[in-house]
């Protein structure tokens, strides 16, 4: 081993390598000890938010409008069924309502709220807003409810719209294939009779 070689060896052994464990180690640290932050797939505006920074009561809230989002924006944005949301889907009105309430109302509202929590966190949860009687997480919560419940009235209204499909599809089915076996088998009580009357005929002639 030349006398290069030897050093380039002893710089990657006590240079590299050290500095390479010492910026992982860092960086594992800072990702274990940094806060979890918020994570929902209908709305990654709020990813940017910790977990411990919001009530549980809000937490749960914005986890069910997540989800009933999620199927809504299916629902309502994928027009022509073939899996996904793209130029070739009708936009709707309901599906632009979808889309704002989970893109700017929803975050609007819990930003708003974390501004009064990041004043006064205590004052935010008991202290009742001027003209109204409601404190700060109250009135975040009555937002979510009042999305929440909009979500299960578009879901039922989906619930209720692809049933009646159904129905008129298996009535139309009804009529289309129970009408025909009707005619045939009046048609075919004829042909039966008149065999019956033709053996009778040959059996007296036979006689």
């Amino acid at each position: 081993m030349t006398q290069v070689t030897a050093m380039f060896v002893m710089f990657i052994l006590y240079g590299v390598l050290p500095a390479a464990g010492l910026y992982l180690g860092y960086r594992g640290i800072k990702k274990v000890t940094a806060p979890k932050m918020l994570e929902y797939k209908a709305m990654p505006q709020l990813g940017y938010i910790p977990e411990k920074s919001l009530p549980t009561e809000v937490k749960t809230l914005l986890d069910k409008i997540n989800q009933k989002g999620e199927k809504l924006r299916v629902i309502y944005g994928d027009t022509n069924n073939d899996g996904k949301i793209d130029d070739t889907d009708t936009v709707t009105e309901t599906y632009i309502m979808i889309q704002n309430l989970m893109d700017k109302h929803i975050p609007q509202a819990v930003a708003d709220y974390r501004r009064l929590h990041d004043l006064d966190g205590q004052r935010a949860d008991t202290t009742k807003i001027k003209h109204s009687g409601v404190t700060g997480k109250e009135a975040l919560l009555e937002v979510l409810n009042t999305v929440d419940r909009q979500f299960d009235d578009l879901l039922d209204a989906s619930y209720h719209q692809d049933g009646q499909k159904l129905l008129v599809t298996n009535r139309y089915l009804q009529q289309r294939f129970d009408a025909p076996t009707t005619s045939n088998n009046t048609n075919r009580a004829p042909n039966i009779v008149i065999n019956e009357q033709a053996l009778s005929d040959k059996s007296e002639s036979k006689i």
